[in-house]
């Protein structure tokens, strides 16, 4: 499962120089098929560039065939992009005087809710907001009954006892911690001090003083189409669904021109009444480590000015939202198709920022060569998980984890090998003795594997 971003967006973000020239609908459209088509996914993209001139936007999916499945009124699982309306939101509390960034996570739970500290330093909102609150990345003690779809099953209450078993190891505020729980809570506790449910709150507060005609939650809009989500392998996946209030995690929906619309009042070009809370999730709010942090957003940067950069993910979707607020230029890249386990959209969003930062490549199918196999072949045992059989199985690789059936394993011009079956990645790695090893990438985590012995050797 994913909802979380790319960070090697942020280190790629460092090397942005220039502003870029304008580009139109044609050049974003070459580009956007030299970085997808012939991509072993067979991903569709919707990218846009927004400047102050205009908006290019382009379509596009690594199969020509398959282009018809996307266009205008398709609207995409945004993922963890959600987070930074959720931040919008809390920004208008604030500037409402209903809110402040220093407010306690228990004065917005319900009465009796146990919620950690660390030696009396207490959880802040701004430490849900910034990723700093020291919450893990999951409510401890709740079950994910349905992979498939692992938020379902996650209610408000179950989220409030959660917090009753967690012990934090520092204080609040001292580093940077992924958490989407701290996001859920965050954004159910925002929809029930309003009386209102989220959906409603985004829908009077951002998508409609924005003409986000298309986005949304649960209810779809009329002349809008949901977009098949899709995992690596080309096969279709469940859309992902969120309970009580808590899709500000990552459960926003919207159409591309949703997204050029909420671009360009980051840049500015919001209604007056709004563009004061944007700019407030703008500012630094967490400077003490890296990445800095906006409300929500990450600040990379950018000859001395900051871009802001948010990535998102769902079990059949990717999506990228960045922009440079002071040269002017905003970008979306939205897909139908999960890419955070091969590295996400940071390398085609980030160069139509600044051409100076490489488009990527497509990951097209390849044969690997004899002697990888050979190197790689074995027993492996992943950290804190099971053991995992490697072998040559004529010109490709096989994998047996242990008690479960084997996987043929495909291998890309990225250097990877796949199963053919479900989303993972078997990236291999040099080890310090010379010998080959790998990492196992899967769910949002990153797994190293130690050879185990040849059977009947001396350990």
């Amino acid at each position: 499962m994913s909802l979380v971003p790319s960070l090697a967006s942020l280190s790629l973000a460092m090397m942005l120089s220039a502003p870029a020239a304008a580009v139109d609908d044609a050049e974003l459209g070459r580009k956007l098929g030299e970085r997808l088509h012939g991509d072993r996914t067979g991903a569709c993209f919707a990218v846009a560039v927004i400047e102050a001139g205009g908006v290019a936007r382009a379509y596009g999916c690594a199969d020509p065939d398959a282009a018809p499945r996307i266009g205008p009124s398709t609207a995409f699982e945004i993922g963890s992009v959600s987070k930074t309306m959720v931040a919008v939101l809390l920004a208008q509390e604030i500037q409402a005087g209903r809110a402040s960034l220093d407010d306690t996570l228990a004065s917005w739970l319900p009465e009796g809710t146990t919620v950690p500290a660390f030696e009396g330093e207490p959880i802040r909102l701004r430490h849900l907001v910034t990723h700093t609150s020291g919450l893990p990345a999951l409510p401890p003690g709740v079950a994910i009954t349905n992979p498939t779809d692992p938020y379902a099953g996650m209610r408000a209450a179950d989220l409030h006892a959660a917090l009753g078993r967690v012990t934090l190891s520092r204080p609040p505020g001292s580093a940077f911690e992924y958490s989407n729980f701290a996001v859920m809570l965050l954004s159910e506790a925002l929809a029930r001090r309003s009386g209102q449910p989220l959906e409603a709150r985004l829908d009077a507060g951002l998508f409609t003083p924005l003409g986000m005609d298309g986005a949304y939650l649960d209810q779809r809009p009329q002349g809008v189409q949901a977009a098949r989500g899709h995992a690596p392998n080309r096969s279709a996946v469940p859309a992902w669904t969120f309970r009580d209030d808590t899709g500000g995690v990552g459960g926003v929906r919207a159409t591309l021109d949703d997204m050029v619309a909420y671009v360009q009042a980051q840049l500015g070009e919001a209604p007056q009444a709004l563009q004061p809370a944007l700019d407030l999730t703008q500012q630094p709010a967490w400077t003490g480590g890296q990445p800095r942090m906006g409300m929500g957003w990450f600040l990379a940067p950018l000859n001395g000015r900051a871009v802001h950069v948010h990535e998102g993910g769902t079990g059949g979707f990717s999506s990228m939202v960045a922009f440079d607020r002071e040269g002017g230029r905003g970008v979306v890249v939205l897909s139908d198709t999960a890419l955070h386990s091969l590295g996400g959209l940071g390398s085609l969003g980030l160069h139509l920022l600044d051409p100076t930062v490489p488009l990527g490549a497509p990951r097209r199918e390849q044969k690997a060569p004899a002697e990888l196999l050979d190197a790689l072949a074995g027993d492996y045992q992943l950290q804190g998980a099971m053991k995992m059989a490697v072998r040559r199985k004529g010109d490709a690789l096989e994998i047996q984890a242990e008690g479960q059936p084997a996987f043929a394993m495909g291998y890309d011009s990225a250097g990877d090998f796949y199963p053919r079956a479900f989303d993972a990645v078997l990236r291999p790695t040099p080890q310090p003795d010379g010998s080959l090893g790998f990492v196992w990438i899967q769910g949002g985590g990153v797994v190293p594997a130690r050879r185990l012995p040849a059977r009947g050797a001396t350990p």
